[in-house]
């Protein structure tokens, strides 16, 4: 293992290494196919999150044609139920076979450490245009250590150019903290993590979860599908009811249908982007948000009143303090499964609304001084992505991850740290369809790569991110999380502009206006 860590190990020597086979991760490879990428996935297998952090009744939550390479359509995308995880998987299967991806995909090839090597560490403020110099400077940069098949030996590998696509999502979970003896270990229960039950198969989820007094802690999506598979597996007379313990709630939506009306007129057209406020628009655009301020609140309570109509939320007390175009804005809403409020109905899901909670010997108390006894306790309390990269990445990177005191990754289009030289991220910024947002910002790294533009310095990359941050601090109160989805269609303007592409991508000026944006208007024309 000494060997491994010396100061000159041998190399494997290419021009781009990416990190990761998910989603991000294939489509990075398909649009760099001409650089011969070097792809190191840990797993055995393509999929990312869908292939590891998926349960048995996991579905994606938009339609087939919302969740499409722009170059690869769904072979039934007019298929109007939502695929399961496995479908999703097949489909990335038959993308990166089509394309001829796989040969570049090293399986079962965990990434241990990284080690920079250039000449210099962060990038400097003050530079010109194009701070890097070429993104492929001739000789590399980076070294990769590898680890195979669990072996104890590293291979290391040496790049021009690294793209990182591990995501946010998956391999280290989130775990609350407690008070002193008040955590997991006091309890005489089981305690797992959502990433954990994603382990199990059909069966022993089924055994885990039967008869058995539950507590799930969340209340996003993982934690809603995992309260009705926990229904499903109690149902009759010897069942137990699930509960859920919520600490923020967010709105749940049943369908893209409003009073009859599709939801994308809301806020995925061009004219519905005039209402929200975007990152350098000019004094003129800055005032008609203004003027039009009325007229979004009405379009959050008019979706409200028609989910406060359609679902329980008032009887069950899940009406959330926050208006809908905050969860919008923030990429928290999520889709409830057909049965979900049937199932509570039944007494099958119950509720807890609670700020703070820990353990006792029998289950989990609460800061109201009741408690609630407990077989199992299924942690949905996400994942820490920034950790993961912390991990693997070297100083003095490391610090650079975070930029406080949002706790948000700085990313220039979503891809480009302005201060990590050589290297991009794809798959750390959300929107309404996350495989388009990798897909098209795969495209405009490739064309960096390329020099087919150049970037701005690194000052000025900053400043468009920072504008970018303050936009969601004003809109949401869960800026938190980087999303761009109420300006998801100007963020596109400007990438296209960037990559000197039309940024208006439609036939005419009505559709430009009033319908959806979606990957295939980012299709290239032959």
């Amino acid at each position: 293992m000494a060997e491994n860590h010396c100061e000159n190990p041998p190399l494997t020597i290419s021009k781009i290494g990416i990190i990761g086979a998910g989603v991000s991760g294939i489509a990075a490879a398909k649009q760099l196919y001409h650089h011969n990428p070097v792809v190191f996935e840990a797993s055995d297998s393509i999929g990312g999150v869908w292939r590891t952090c998926a349960y048995n009744s996991t579905k994606l939550q938009s339609a087939r044609k919302d969740y499409e390479f722009s170059d690869f359509p769904w072979p039934n995308r007019d298929d109007p139920s939502f695929p399961t995880h496995v479908e999703i998987v097949d489909y990335l299967e038959s993308y990166a076979k089509h394309f001829d991806v796989l040969k570049f995909v090293k399986f079962n090839s965990k990434v241990m450490e990284l080690r920079f090597v250039g000449q210099q560490g962060t990038t400097q403020l003050g530079g010109n245009g194009g701070a890097y110099g070429s993104p492929l400077p001739g000789h590399p940069v980076w070294q990769i250590a590898v680890q195979t098949n669990g072996s104890q030996n590293l291979q290391w590998y040496a790049f021009e150019f690294v793209v990182v696509c591990i995501g946010k999502y998956g391999d280290i979970p989130k775990i609350p903290s407690f008070p002193h003896n008040k955590g997991p270990e006091m309890f005489q229960g089981e305690v797992l993590h959502s990433i954990d039950y994603c382990k199990l198969d059909k069966d022993a989820a089924s055994q885990l979860l039967k008869g058995k007094k539950v507590a799930v802690i969340g209340y996003k999506k993982s934690a809603i599908d995992l309260a009705v598979e926990c229904a499903e597996a109690n149902q009759g007379p010897e069942g137990q009811p699930c509960t859920m313990v919520v600490r923020t709630l967010h709105w749940t939506v049943p369908h893209y249908s409003v009073w009859g009306l599709p939801f994308f007129l809301f806020y995925s057209t061009r004219a519905s982007q005039f209402l929200h406020e975007k990152p350098n628009q000019s004094f003129l655009r800055t005032m008609l948000c203004y003027l039009l301020s009325p007229l979004r609140r009405g379009v959050s309570k008019f979706i409200e009143s028609y989910l406060l109509w359609k679902l329980p939320l008032l009887k069950y007390s899940l009406k959330p303090d926050h208006p809908f175009e905050e969860d919008y804005a923030s990429c928290q809403m999520a889709i409830m499964p057909e049965n979900f409020f049937t199932e509570a109905d039944k007494g099958n899901i119950v509720f807890k609304r609670s700020s703070n909670w820990w353990f006792w010997k029998e289950g989990i108390e609460f800061d109201d001084n009741t408690k609630m006894k407990a077989d199992v306790v299924i942690l949905a309390t996400g994942y820490d992505g920034k950790k993961k990269l912390k991990t693997i990445l070297p100083d003095p990177f490391r610090s650079l991850i975070e930029y406080h005191p949002s706790g948000i990754m700085p990313l220039y289009r979503g891809t480009i740290h302005p201060l990590i030289p050589n290297m991009a991220f794809v798959g750390y910024i959300e929107s309404v369809a996350n495989l388009h947002t990798s897909e098209l910002r795969s495209m405009w790294l490739a064309r960096y790569v390329d020099e087919k533009f150049k970037l701005p310095s690194a000052e000025n990359m900053l400043e468009q991110i920072y504008k970018e941050m303050a936009v969601s601090r004003r809109i949401t109160r869960f800026y938190k999380r980087h999303c761009i989805s109420t300006f998801s269609i100007n963020h596109g303007d400007e990438i296209c502009e960037e990559m000197g592409w039309n940024s208006w991508r439609k036939r005419s000026w009505f559709a430009e206006a009033f319908s959806p944006y979606g990957s295939q208007d980012y299709r290239l024309k032959n």
